[in-house]
């Protein structure tokens, strides 16, 4: 007999999402990390593409995934293919969940961001969701396109599990949102590469059922 699913099939007036951040990738890796934002679009690391097989494994064994909606970026695209890959799906872009525009700071490290741009980066750490990524988008900018895009998805699929893989910044101010947290404490929700959010949309009203989750990231480096 085949074991039962972890996350069953929801009821007929409620939509099942798995929020996913994309596998690791060259930028992820580096020390210190650069920021990729959505200007440097690169592919899976090698460390990426096992996460993403074991994400895969792992969500083909445990839930009943009807539909896989990605970002249009490479990594998030090339996770998303791993894990329709055994359901026999296609990942389906979403142009509104693509990762924060991070303007002037794409491709440099914090370190050198505070050194380069201190009022700006002390603003910044101060508050994201009304301060800017210098010359790109805050977290509110975020939120205003992410947030609409996901309860579209959760209105449509009723009745279904649904994977939406996205980006860190992205996933966390949606779920900063949905906790009811500020949304400038959103820096704060840490977001593994490949790691799982179970959310639950049930008459109106949205729940995070476990945050971060990486059981399937046993013996893969992360």
């Amino acid at each position: 007999m085949k074991p039962p699913k972890m996350v069953p099939q929801p009821e007929a007036d409620a939509t099942n999402l798995l929020l996913i951040r994309h596998g690791a990738t060259p930028p992820n890796e580096q020390i210190p990390f650069i920021l990729q934002g959505c200007g440097i679009n690169p592919s899976l690391s090698e460390s990426g593409q096992k996460q993403a097989a074991a994400l895969s494994q792992f969500l083909a064994a445990t839930s009943p995934i009807h539909h896989v909606y990605c970002s249009p970026m490479i990594r998030a695209r090339e996770t998303a293919e791993a894990v329709c890959k055994p359901l026999d799906l296609t990942p389906q872009e979403v142009f509104e969940i693509h990762e924060c525009d991070v303007g002037l700071w794409e491709g440099k490290s914090w370190d050198i961001i505070m050194a380069e741009f201190p009022d700006a980066y002390e603003a910044f750490m101060h508050d994201p969701y009304q301060n800017r990524y210098e010359g790109g988008e805050s977290y509110g900018d975020v939120l205003k396109r992410v947030e609409p895009a996901i309860q579209s998805l959760l209105d449509r699929h009723l009745g279904e599990t649904i994977a939406v893989v996205a980006h860190n910044v992205v996933n966390r101010v949606y779920l900063a949102r949905v906790l009811g947290l500020e949304i400038s404490k959103a820096k704060e929700i840490a977001q593994t590469n490949t790691g799982i959010n179970l959310i639950r949309y049930q008459q109106g009203e949205t729940k995070v059922i476990t945050m971060n989750s990486i059981f399937h990231l046993n013996g893969v480096p992360h």
